[in-house]
């Protein structure tokens, strides 16, 4: 009795409103159970392990229910997240820089390394075997990507490809392999499922994949807003993410089963083998490594294209401090 007398009629308020005292038992749910999150992920591979998590059960177990908004691509999660449509999403640290620059968004996580599955694929009947071989070629890319962004900052410059050497043709990364097919494209910069598919479809030629130029680091993205109204839901969430983390690393098989029946319900055509070549390239490991460095030199590249015209302050744009409480 003396520790009901003890709260605040602020804290009494409150959890009467938040429904967080069970009557008759006087039990206290978790504080996140009346937390619906707006989660984005995007369709390709990289939004693969967001999905996964969203079907396993995991986030129920934490007192936890989603919304989820599937987009093609990482960047459009980004855009909605800055537009305060939705709470959280993925992307690599080029979107996230843009993200905290327009929209103040924070990464509360590192999720997975990706660079092995972001790759150019060549029109296999022009025989091209290296991306040197691009020049004056159609190379179909989602601009304002991160995969966008390190093609043309980073890895086309890398093989002497600047701006103006080839005709870059804008376009979802959904539609790229059924533009190589019709050959209205040279090649594409894309992400898996979509290279294993043209390469095994005999469509494409794999020139190569991103990871020597960049590993490519996804982060869990958050607004501002959810973070500062829900640190409790924070912590709940990234829980259910390291018991994820134990089904990529014990359970492969099951993992694959659910998200093979993702792409099996959206009408793609792709053997388990192809689709498991796809997920080998996706290191998932939901963490928070000291990555100030390589998100300075990201970000020191955005600035030097005009993409963005400043640089985040780290210490407010990263926040570890949620994963640190998840571990404990």
């Amino acid at each position: 009795m003396s520790k009901l007398l003890t709260l605040s009629r602020r804290q009494c308020l409150a959890a009467a409103g938040a429904g967080v005292l069970t009557l008759g038992l006087g039990a206290a749910r978790p504080a996140s159970a009346a937390v619906t999150i707006r989660q984005g992920y995007q369709t390709n591979i990289w939004g693969m392990p967001t999905y996964y998590l969203m079907k396993s059960g995991l986030l129920e177990k934490h007192g936890l229910t989603v919304q989820d908004f599937a987009v093609p691509s990482g960047n459009i999660t980004m855009q909605q997240m800055v537009a305060r449509q939705v709470d959280l999403g993925t992307y690599a640290g080029p979107s996230f820089i843009i993200g905290n620059v327009k929209g103040g968004l924070v990464a509360i996580a590192m999720i997975e390394h990706v660079g092995k599955t972001a790759r150019i694929t060549a029109r296999k009947d022009l025989n091209i075997t290296k991306i040197a071989d691009l020049r004056g070629k159609r190379i179909a890319n989602q601009t304002g990507s991160s995969v966008g962004n390190d093609l043309v900052d980073i890895v086309l410059p890398h093989y002497g490809l600047n701006k103006g050497d080839y005709t870059e043709v804008r376009m979802d990364v959904n539609n790229m392999v059924a533009a190589l097919a019709a050959k209205t494209v040279d090649a594409m910069a894309n992400v898996e499922p979509y290279n294993v598919i043209a390469v095994a479809d005999g469509i494409g030629t794999d020139l190569g994949d991103f990871s020597s130029f960049d590993s490519m680091p996804v982060f869990m993205a958050a607004t501002p807003d959810f973070v500062e109204k829900n640190p409790d839901a924070v912590v709940a969430y990234l829980k259910a993410w390291l018991d994820a983390a134990g089904d990529f690393k014990n359970n492969a098989q099951k993992v694959n089963d659910v998200i093979y029946k993702f792409y099996a319900s959206k009408g793609y055509k792709m053997s388990a083998e192809t689709f498991s070549t796809a997920m080998s390239r996706v290191e998932v490991n939901p963490s928070f490594p000291d990555l100030k460095t390589y998100m300075q030199q990201q970000a020191e590249i955005l600035v030097k294209s005009k993409i963005i015209n400043t640089i985040p302050d780290w210490s407010k744009a990263l926040r570890p401090d949620f994963m640190e409480k998840a571990k404990a």
